[in-house]
Parts: C-alpha cells; structure tokens; sequence
C-alpha cells in the first residue's frame, strides 16, 4: 500500500484530491450523493486513517495513484467496453441505434480513461447508465433474471430437493443425539447448511444438460466447507455443528447483501429460516439494474420474488433517521428488504443513509459474491461490524469468510442506550419523589464544529452556577452523560427517552446571556464564533424544543424557559452522524 500523508507533496495532495472528484466519489463537491465523513463513520473504522475511504480494492487504489500506466488496469478497463458494447449487441436490434451507440459508448469509455483515474466500477456505472438512458431499456437483465429466478424455485419444490434436504444420514452428518435439545440443535445446522451448500454448486440449477440426482445432491451437502469463518459463522447464529446446547440463542440483527440472479432465491430462504429462529435481517438489493443482479424494482415485479417475500417488510425511504431503523427492527416482521441506494457492486461512498444506519444497527454483516468479497476483504480498511462472505472457490466448495470489526471500534447498542436513558429517568424520578425540583438544561455541544469540549465547559460551568443559585433543584447537564464514541444519532436517541419521561418541572434552553455569564465565571472573554449564540443554533435544540412542545401537550405544568419557540426554526436537520446542521457543512 502507498504510504500518504497529506501535507507532504502538493502535487501528490492535488492527484489525490483529483482521483475522488473525477469519480464523483467527493463529499465537498457532490454532498448529496456523496456519504459524509460522519456518515462513513457508521460503516467504516476511520480514527487512524491518513486518506479518505475509497470504495476500491487497495491494489485497484495504489494502482490509479502511482501515476503509471499500468497494463492490469487497462486491460480491466477494456473488459469494461467490452461487456458494455454486448449489451448494444445483445439487446439492441435497431441498425441505426446499435452502431450510433457503440460509437457513443466508445468516445466515452476514450474520455474517461485517458487519464487513467477511473475507478473500474465507476466507468462501468457511468456507461452502463449511458446505455440505459440511451437505448430506452430500462434493465436489459430483466427478464433473463426471471428466468433464473423460477429455475431455481422450481428446482428448491421439486420431490427431488425435497427429499433430499429432507433426508437423514446420521453416519455422515448428525451423529448420534443424546437429548432432543441437541436434535433440535443439530437439525437447523443441517438444514441451513445443505441450503448454504448450494451456492457451491450454482450449475445444478441452471445447466439444463447436467443430470442431478439424488446421489448428487448428497455430494453437494456433504461437500466441506471452506474459510476463516465457517466456525465463528454458525456460532454467530447460535447454530452449533457439534451438537453443544445453547441454553438462550442471542437474537441478531444482520444485514444480508444479496447479490446474484438464480443465487438470491437461496438467499431469500436462508434468510427466512434465520427469521423463522428469531433473527431480524435487513435483506439488501441493488437500487437500479447492474447485469444480472438484483435490484429493488426486481423484488416488486418479479412473481417469483414477490411470493418468496410476501412476509416480509419493505423500507423504501432512503433517508430514515436512527429512531425509525429501530422502529422497523421493533415490528413484527423479522425480514426487512430494502435497496442500498446503489448501482454498483459495493460503493458506502454513495449508499442511502438508510442503508448506513441499518449497517450501524446490525451485530453482522453478511456479504454474498466475489465481488462484494474483494470490496471488504481487499483492502485495508477495517469496518465498525463483523462482515462474513459466502461465496463459492473455483472447484465447487463454498467459502465463508470472516473480517472482524476494528478492535477498537466503540458500540452503543439501542438496550445500551436504552439502559443509561432509564438510570437518568430513576434518578430524577427519586429527586422528584425527595421533593426536589427537576430541571433538564438544553445547549449547545456539537453544533459549533471543532468546539465540543469548550461547550461542555461553557455548559457545566453554568449549571454549577444553576445549582449553587438554586435550592433543592437537580439539574441534569447533558454534557455530564457524554460519553466518547457517542454521534448525534446516539445522543438524539438516549436523550428523547429521558425527556419524554414525563419527570421534568422546568425545561431550560440556553440563552446568550447564559453563555456569556459563563465565559465571565471562566475569566474569559467570549470568543467571536460564540458571540449571539444561544440554543437556537444548535440542530439538537431544535429538535428537542419540537419535543418539548409535544411533552408540554401531556404535561401544561411542565415550564419552559430561554429562548421563545418561534425562534427556533433557523435550523433543519443534522448532517448524518453529525452534531452540527447540514446546513453548516454545505
């Protein structure tokens, strides 16, 4: 890997800088499609690294970065204008269109390659939409993904599968069970590992010359598996080969990237037997057409599909905040099928913040194909989740990878945030219950970037001052429950719990006056970017006077005090994962 450190070379520093803008893989320039910083955080462990994070192999990044020109990458290039003038071939029959757009696809592919800076699959994307756009065909797959779809549902009904992964062959597999407890256990091992079997044998399905037999069915099941994370995959599901009994199966929240036409119908009833033992999974497909995978059109047009998740859920807004992803983990339906906001391979670059919060939300992540393979395996950049792959080697075994999460990466679950909202809630609630006056304090922590730690100062020198003014009142300082690690999401969430309680007396909002009393106490004159501030600027504030209003509807005696309400509506909304308004960052 090349060794950069921003700062030592400004023409390096330029490259570097040029390589994401002309991938269009630039937060600054394109901050509505472009994940940011904050937001990359949810996904990827970036606290020692020097450059930004790039959805390519390392060897695809140092490749493009050297400068060099590099016979490897060509030649990737050109089976990129290769696969793309076959569609023309392949789909477009018109004699006029077909050579105007080989020409068309030809000068761009020229275009874009010149410089060779090109991320393969960012070329691939921008041709692929240009052919889209271009021939009128909305999904040139489509109906080949059909296809591929019934032949191996039909295959799974048949008497032969049936029968197959219906039979027992206690010598070869099982063993022999010395209480039900470990049949129980023993039979999901089976039964979900004759069904991961397949994926190593993708031409049973579709090779329509090949006979299968029962005899080969067996072949397949009983095939060993391969990988660093065969062991830790079943322990994980809290599915155990050997027969061990756990007494309480921990239930999981995994994300599942499917991947494949024909393949993705084996995920699908993976995925349900792991719901049907209690697991929630986010099922992941691509948001737009890309060959022969699947996407989220194809899941509510396609028969085949629709019936295989007729009791799943559907989340189709890209944008849901921390609150609704647990939401949708709360409801009934422990399959959730949403897109990642993609039409590549794998990109967190552009995916939705949906998909982000989703993959922050998970305990797993699971990642099918060699291609999603080489983007979270190839590269040196650690993720905050574990991510297994499954995919198949070249001479039919079935691999299945493990990538730890970063050692270092800290987690708040939403029952870790659930517990620390209840500890405060007991806490006011025995004050309340001792005849104390219960104040919650609102003001600005994030909001000025950069300023975090000079805000809590700001904001706890005033509530000791507070507490010393005022007799038998417990005020609760947010800045005191801050913990390292924490994001906006994470605060937002924890703190709406505690005010909703229902045990606040008088909620306080910081004023200016406040802020400048406390730079007072400090000794300190107040610095210009604080000058006029008060909890009207920070997004968090605004959000919990929205709360407080609606508290304030059960509860009339609850008194507010700062700033009046109207005064609030300056701000929007956080960047994702910030503690400051997008707006700032725009």
């Amino acid at each position: 890997m090349i060794e950069f450190t921003p700062g030592q070379n400004p023409d390096f520093d330029a490259f570097y800088a040029i390589f994401f803008i002309e991938n269009h893989l630039d937060h600054s320039i394109y901050p509505n499609q472009v994940a940011s910083p904050e937001q990359i955080g949810f996904m990827v462990y970036m606290k020692h690294e020097k450059t930004h994070y790039y959805p390519c192999t390392d060897d695809m990044f140092n490749t493009i970065i050297s400068r060099r020109r590099n016979p490897e990458l060509e030649f990737i290039y050109l089976k990129v204008k290769e696969r793309i003038l076959k569609l023309v071939d392949d789909f477009v029959s018109d004699k006029e269109k077909k050579p105007f757009l080989k020409a068309l696809l030809t000068i761009k592919y020229e275009h874009e390659t010149r410089d060779l800076m090109m991320i393969p699959s960012r070329l691939e994307k921008r041709l692929f939409k240009i052919f889209i756009n271009q021939s009128g065909i909305s999904d040139p797959y489509f109906n080949i993904k059909l296809e591929k779809n019934k032949m191996v549902k039909d295959f799974l009904e048949s008497d032969l599968f049936k029968k197959a992964i219906d039979a027992v062959n206690i010598n070869r597999e099982t063993g022999v069970p010395d209480s039900l407890s470990e049949i129980r256990r023993k039979l999901e091992y089976i039964e979900l590992r004759r069904f991961i079997s397949l994926i190593g044998k993708p031409d049973i399905f579709w090779d329509k010359n090949k006979h299968v037999d029962n005899e080969k069915l067996r072949e397949c099941f009983n095939k060993k598996f391969i990988g660093n994370g065969v062991s830790e995959f079943f322990s994980f599901l809290g599915i155990e080969g050997g027969g061990s009994v756990i007494e309480k199966r921990q239930k999981k929240k995994i994300m599942w990237l499917a991947d494949e036409a024909g393949e993705v119908i084996i995920d699908i009833r993976i995925v349900n037997y792991l719901a049907s033992l209690g697991h929630k999974i986010f099922l992941v497909f691509k948001d737009g057409p890309l060959y022969s995978k699947i996407n989220i059109t194809d899941v509510e047009e396609d028969e085949t599909l629709k019936t295989e998740l007729s009791h799943s859920e559907f989340i189709y807004n890209k944008e849901l905040s921390k609150n609704e992803v647990i939401s949708y983990l709360q409801r009934e339906k422990n399959v959730l099928v949403m897109s990642d906001g993609t039409q590549e391979n794998l990109n967190l670059l552009m995916a939705s913040t949906t998909f982000a919060r989703a993959f922050k939300e998970c305990d797993a992540i699971i990642s099918r194909g060699r291609e999603q393979k080489r983007r979270f395996f190839d590269t040196h950049f650690a993720f905050t989740r574990p991510v297994f792959n499954i995919s198949h080697s070249e001479d039919g075994f079935v691999v299945i990878d493990l990538k730890m999460a970063h050692p270092e990466v800290i987690r708040f679950t939403r029952e870790d945030l659930e517990k620390k909202a209840h500890q405060i809630i007991e806490k006011m609630k025995n004050k309340k219950e001792s005849g104390s006056t219960v104040m919650f304090y609102s003001g600005i922590i994030g909001s000025i970037p950069g300023k975090i730690e000079e805000a809590t100062e700001i904001m706890s020198t005033f509530v000791a001052y507070l507490e010393e003014s005022y007799e038998n009142t417990f005020i609760i300082n947010p800045s005191r429950y801050y913990e390292h690690g924490m994001d906006a999401d994470d605060l937002m969430y924890m703190w709406e719990i505690v005010q909703r309680s229902g045990y606040i007396d008088i909620w306080r909002f910081q004023t200016y006056d406040d802020i400048s009393h406390s730079f007072k106490i400090l000794g300190k004159k107040v610095p210009p970017e604080w000058v006029g501030k008060d909890a009207t600027y920070s997004t968090g504030c605004t959000k919990e006077m929205a709360i407080a209003m609606s508290v304030l509807e059960k509860n009339p005696e609850m008194q507010l005090a700062g700033p009046s309400p109207e005064k609030f509506m300056r701000r929007r909304d956080y960047g994702v994962g910030k503690m400051y308004d997008r707006i700032l960052s725009e």
